[in-house]
């Protein structure tokens, strides 16, 4: 019997799932309006991601690191503009 590797791209795919969540949050506050928690929950799927990261530089796995820093990116990335949106669309509201 050997040693089951472990998934190492499930990491990868949490973070995505996450800014998907966060893009629906946003979604359904209105289109280009932003939305905090939906930044916040985004930008939160860097931390599993992070851990992918970590998982394939122990394992030596390409594959693995390249699609956890992807989700690194995108998690921060999208995270970052929802609540930038958000920011500029209170802004407005406020302003007229």
């Amino acid at each position: 019997m050997g040693n089951p590797v472990p998934d190492t791209k499930t990491p990868a795919l949490v973070a995505f799932v996450m800014v998907v969540v966060g893009i629906a949050i946003a979604a359904v506050q209105g289109a280009f309006h932003g939305s905090i928690l939906g930044g916040v929950i985004a930008a939160a799927g860097a931390i599993p991601a992070c851990f992918g990261m970590w998982k394939g530089i122990q394992q030596e796995t390409q594959g693995t690191l390249a699609l956890s820093v992807t989700a690194v990116l995108a998690s921060l990335g999208v995270g970052a503009i929802l609540i930038v949106l958000r920011v500029v669309s209170g802004a407005r509201e406020l302003l007229h």
